[in-house]
């Protein structure tokens, strides 16, 4: 990959880690404003389409035919960490659905965040489908199956008509003909897309910005799904992730995925960024989106100075004293 170097992290004066990597950022013409390295590289997505898979349960009744709540439909975009208000949400989501969590494809695990592991390992816990960070998705892409008449059985396979539908979706938002969409599969065994990065920034403009959207029925659900994951922060990641922190200022959409992949659209100010960290690095996402909003002016001091205390630029040692730094070398 044609890449350059995103994050330099020092000790004593000496470079000990450094991130390469891709930006692209574009306007709401289309046109690329910011690039870092080769914006026409395929990158996956991985669990920054999750908003995108979303979407046609959002085009479906699902949630107003099972009174599903807000902090519940948050799931269906989620990277869900474990916490109690996750496992509470995911719970209460399972009872008003007609399936049983034997029916997830996704794998049995523990919770994501350290604490609750930890606290349930302790407690002689069980792992649990329900308790893997892709449960939420996994539980709306069942229930639009049933809604749909479509069979629950594969849904997971690249040709079932549930995943039809997201490949359809994400070529609409992204400007990527369907054809040209690479698959392959995820961590939690669904089909992952893989488009330009140029593209991926792309999408997010458009969950930023509906009004570039022509599809009417996906406009509108993509304006009912942003507005869910801004009210919900916590749920689609948790208390402090870069998502939750950014999704917490209303003009801005974003989510993140495995292996160094982050997107986010910037509403008013009409534009959207995707980056690839190919050290597959998400320690340094707070730096690097911290810097970008930086280089742009962005007007919201709050959203970087959180991102700043999220990780701050220097390298602490177990004892808490300053011995290095991390450096954002990338000029957008």
């Amino acid at each position: 990959m044609d890449s350059e170097t995103l994050i330099e992290e020092t000790r004593n004066g000496l470079v000990e880690n450094v991130h390469q990597g891709l930006i692209s950022g574009v306007n709401d013409q289309l046109q690329s404003l910011y690039q870092v390295g080769n914006e026409e590289q395929y990158v996956y997505f991985r669990s920054a389409a999750k908003p995108i898979q979303a979407l046609p349960i959002f085009l479906s009744d699902v949630i107003s035919k099972y009174d599903i709540t807000d902090e519940e439909a948050a799931l269906f975009t989620a990277s869900q960490r474990g916490e109690k208000y996750h496992i509470a949400a995911l719970e209460s989501l399972l009872k008003k659905l007609p399936l049983q969590e034997e029916d997830l494809f996704c794998a049995a695990a523990y919770p994501l965040n350290a604490e609750p592991k930890e606290e349930m390992i302790g407690n002689h816990g069980a792992k649990r489908k329900l308790y893997h960070n892709c449960a939420g998705k996994h539980l709306g892409f069942m229930a639009l199956c049933i809604d749909k008449g479509y069979p629950i059985q594969g849904y997971w396979e690249k040709d079932h008509p549930l995943q039809q539908q997201i490949i359809s979706i994400l070529s609409v938002l992204s400007e990527v003909p369907a054809l040209k969409i690479k698959v392959g599969i995820d961590g939690c065994g669904v089909p992952v897309f893989a488009i330009p990065l140029k593209n991926m920034a792309i999408t997010y403009l458009k969950l930023a910005c509906p009004d570039l959207i022509e599809d009417k029925d996906i406009r509108q659900a993509v304006i009912t799904m942003t507005k869910v994951m801004n009210a919900q922060p916590n749920i689609v990641a948790s208390e402090h992730f870069i998502c939750s922190v950014l999704l917490r200022d209303e003009n801005i959409v974003a989510k993140g995925g495995a292996q160094g992949v982050y997107c986010f659209g910037l509403k008013n100010e009409r534009k959207a960024f995707a980056l690839k960290v190919l050290s597959g690095s998400e320690d340094v996402w707070p730096n690097i989106v911290a810097s970008t909003l930086e280089q742009i002016n962005y007007k919201n001091k709050h959203t970087i100075t959180s991102l700043r205390e999220l990780r701050p630029s220097v390298v602490k040692n177990d004892a808490g004293l300053i011995v290095g730094e991390i450096k954002e070398m990338f000029i957008l």
